[in-house]
């Protein structure tokens, strides 16, 4: 007799379905499980036998052939443990077969038949939901499953004796109920950071316009800090960028408890990190820290010290809103529309270009350590800003900086000036950053005051035509700060003066 049991692969963030086919029959007594298992596909035989065992079930003394299909699709991961115990409990008359045709199923068992939560739930749920089948999960892992479709039949056993005695309608699974984390602690402040009027303001802008961020200061100066107020004056996800954000987390195994939170994501790897653990890659092609800051923020400090290749890596991603992941026999596609905020030294000592410190290397200490940073991946970030070393005046004397709470105001009347826009052009995008090339000249036009502006400091200062376009795109998110339809020479000028770099370049 065969059985016959829906469960997942992934590809990406896409869940594909895969047919667990449980074959009982006469021959050598062995248990073999076919269709290209991983390790961890291999070793669920003995969760399976132990589980099934601690269950009150033993495997009969035949021949049990499991097959995943297609075989020629490679199958990772430890969730096709309940798919294959169910399938066998189905093909020894345990549970009656018809009850799981209408479900997929996932999970990874114990040796005493407990659940154990795995990653995916939520991509998996929303490919049986595309389906039209109901899901059977852990109960660690039912409440990720349940932002799926309201209407979904979703089980969400705590073990294999729970399940079966549901199937026999002697114990009745209710429903898991969706749930988002709460959020213990408030986000840092602005109001914290004294003095920095130029970054502030920098730091409003990039986050009213979704624009990428460089803060270039000596250390102790604030660069961090001001860094990490970035959330506090972000708007909250939308309820489509929040399913988004939390299906790249379930594969990567980091939903607590299967809550979701509606926090814009805020990495902050170390500059030690590979090129895999920033872009994704590995054996298994996992979604790197790119994609895990997919609709948030992510923060590289102390940019140089990267590697130059792994900088680079991140040129396609910031274009693209992708990271492709391409293999000898697959290819694997996370997305990555991100924010970069990064943050750097003038120079290997620190200190360059601070009153009364005279570096020894002089001038090529700073050539040097900014040489690490590419010129194509500074042409892809839209603001870049000198952080002065705070003065003694400005920690003593009172705060009277503005707080998170009012900053952050003005950027969502901003963004909601930038929605709005877009639904009118039929444009699938939310920030002036992420906008087309082919609607930046229609929607930043300037008046002739600033056009003649910035065709002369175009051509003085050479600008690619990518540069040009992020200058239109900076200067609009300005005119929308200051609630105006059109882009005029003033904004213009504010957004060509947060591109100091480019004039520094061509003046060397």
């Amino acid at each position: 007799m065969v059985s016959r049991v829906t469960t997942v692969a992934f590809q990406g963030i896409e869940a594909v379905p895969v047919d667990v086919q449980v074959h009982v029959g006469p021959g050598a007594v062995v248990f073999n499980v076919v269709g290209l298992p991983d390790k961890a596909v291999a070793e669920s035989r003995e969760r399976v036998r132990a589980a099934l065992s601690a269950s009150g079930l033993a495997l009969p003394a035949k021949r049990v052939t499991v097959n995943l299909a297609p075989a020629d699709q490679p199958k990772e991961g430890s969730h096709y443990d309940l798919p294959i115990a169910l399938g066998i409990m189905a093909a020894i008359g345990a549970i009656p077969g018809e009850f799981l045709e209408g479900y997929a199923v996932l999970g990874e068992l114990g040796l005493d038949g407990t659940l154990a939560p795995v990653a995916g739930v939520l991509p998996a749920a929303m490919g049986a939901s595309a389906i039209g089948k109901g899901l059977i999960c852990p109960e660690a892992s039912g409440s990720e499953a349940a932002w799926a479709d309201p209407d979904m039949d979703i089980l969400a056993p705590r073990s294999l004796i729970q399940l079966a005695n549901h199937f026999k309608g002697t114990q009745v699974l209710s429903r898991p109920v969706a749930r988002l984390q709460g959020h213990p602690g408030s986000l840092p402040d602005l109001a914290e950071v004294k003095g920095q009027e130029t970054a502030r303001r920098a730091l409003e802008i990039a986050a009213a316009g979704g624009h990428n961020l460089l803060m270039t200061g000596p250390p102790g100066s604030g660069k961090s800090m001001l860094a990490s107020r970035l959330p506090s004056i972000l708007p909250p996800l939308t309820p489509r960028e929040l399913l988004e954000v939390s299906m790249i987390a379930s594969l990567a195994g980091e939903l607590a408890e299967g809550k979701l939170t509606d926090r814009r994501p805020f990495r902050a790897p170390h500059h030690s990190a590979s090129m895999a653990a920033l872009v994704g890659g590995g054996l298994k092609a996992r979604p790197g820290e790119v994609s895990l800051a997919h609709n948030g923020v992510l923060f590289l400090d102390e940019l140089p010290e990267f590697t130059p290749q792994v900088l680079d890596s991140l040129r396609q991603p910031l274009e693209s809103g992708e990271a492709v992941i391409a293999r000898a026999n697959h290819r694997v596609s996370y997305p990555a529309r991100i924010q970069l905020v990064a943050a750097m030294n003038p120079c290997r000592c620190g200190h360059a270009g601070e009153p009364g410190h005279q570096c020894r290397r002089g001038e090529r200490c700073v050539t040097d350590y900014q040489a690490r940073i590419s010129g194509p991946l500074l042409d892809r970030i839209d603001v870049r800003i000198e952080v002065p070393a705070v003065t003694a005046a400005d920690l003593i004397g009172p705060s009277e900086s503005e707080s998170s709470e009012k900053v952050a105001a003005r950027v969502a009347e901003a963004r909601a000036i930038q929605l709005q826009r877009f639904l009118e052009l039929g444009v699938a995008c939310r920030t002036n950053a992420q906008a087309p090339a082919s609607v930046v000249e229609t929607m930043a036009k300037p008046d002739d005051k600033g056009l003649a502006f910035l065709r002369d400091i175009a051509e003085r200062l050479a600008l690619s035509a990518r540069g040009y376009h992020r200058v239109l795109k900076l200067a609009r998110t300005l005119a929308d700060l200051d609630g105006v339809d059109q882009v005029g020479r003033i904004h213009l000028a504010e957004a060509m003066s947060y591109r100091g770099q480019d004039v520094s370049r061509r003046a060397a």
